[in-house]
């Protein structure tokens, strides 16, 4: 007597044609292959670190500094991440991280200690993305051209406030999360907040509806829109969290280097859209991934700390960037096209 097996069902109660994988597995796969690849990718920079210069690269002061330094940067790719997710773009994030910084460095906000600095810095970054936000999803502006203009405009204000000079902090509670001595079992301050931030992000993205509407909204806002979803009002969020994040690494880069200058986060927005390229975040939106952004970030923080140990040029380390970003793009091409 034969016995009758049921073909494999996709999740969704219909029935998968024969020899085909339900789709989100499918997903699944070509997430970890991802991610096992920037794994490798770290890897074999560390390897190439380690052989180069031994002594330097595997020290531990040196290993706490690139985390320290991908913090920053990292910080901004998470919201980074979101805008591009739902097919958004943020040209922005660097001069605003600039605006908070020097806004935040003030001597009257300083007088208000380390709460007036850090209220200062968030509220300043998301303000800027409140703006953004507005102009966007209630103005109807292209995202490259208001964050464009945002990032004219943030770095003018920046240039204002400071007249060209550097801001000095004077604020104790701030310097010292700089020092050593506030380090958790050798771990900096501000990387536990880079780690704090990214898992807040990831389960927001994966775990929650607001993450799931932002990947609706990348991948067809009409669809979206039809679906329920409140379009505008879900872009306007995610400007607001890019410019919370925005906030938070102004505060960080303030303790790492104990000033506010005009010039700080400068190139921060192409650094943050190629560590979320490079990670598997899709540029035309409808895909995101916090993991593989964060491999991004530690992906380009150890290169430039490789070729800056190895006293190269900044031009071949840009240009080694760019093949990255370049080879990422045609990998993602080739993914899209056999889906």
């Amino acid at each position: 007597m034969t016995q009758h097996v049921s073909p494999p069902r996709d999740g969704t109660g219909k029935t998968a044609p024969a020899g085909e994988l339900p789709a989100w597995r499918g997903l699944m796969g070509r997430t970890d292959v991802r991610t096992l690849s920037l794994l490798g990718v770290l890897a074999a920079l560390v390897v190439i670190g380690g052989v180069t210069k031994p002594d330097e690269f595997l020290d531990t002061r040196n290993l706490q500094l690139v985390l320290t330094q991908a913090s920053v940067i990292g910080v901004v790719t998470v919201g980074m991440t979101f805008v591009i997710t739902s097919g958004g773009i943020d040209l922005s994030v660097g001069a605003i991280v600039a605006l908070a910084s020097v806004w935040a460095t003030t001597v009257a906000t300083q007088e208000y200690g380390f709460a007036g600095i850090l209220f200062t810095a968030v509220i300043v970054g998301v303000g800027c993305g409140l703006v953004n936000g507005l102009l966007i999803a209630y103005g109807g502006m292209v995202p490259f051209i208001a964050t464009l203009a945002m990032l004219a405009s943030a770095r003018g204000l920046a240039l204002q406030i400071t007249d060209g000079r550097t801001q000095i902090v004077t604020v104790d509670g701030v310097l010292d999360l700089g020092e050593r001595d506030s380090y958790v079992l050798g771990v900096p301050p501000l990387v536990l907040v880079f780690a704090a931030v990214t898992i807040a992000g990831w389960l927001v993205l994966n775990r929650t509806t607001f993450g799931r509407r932002t990947v609706a909204v990348g991948g067809n806002a009409e669809a979206a829109r039809l679906a329920g979803i409140d379009v505008r009002r879900q872009r306007l969020y995610l400007y607001l969290l890019s410019g919370l994040c925005c906030g938070i690494a102004a505060f960080l880069l303030i303790v790492l280097s104990g000033s506010g200058q005009n010039t700080n986060g400068n190139l921060y927005e192409l650094d943050a859209i190629a560590a979320a390229i490079i990670g598997g975040t899709l540029l035309s939106g409808g895909r995101g991934t916090i993991t593989g952004s964060v491999l991004g970030v530690l992906i380009f923080t150890t290169i430039t700390n490789i070729f800056a140990l190895n006293n190269l040029q900044s031009d071949v380390q840009q240009i080694a960037k760019g093949a990255i970003i370049v080879a990422a793009v045609l990998v993602q091409r080739r993914t899209a096209s056999t889906t």
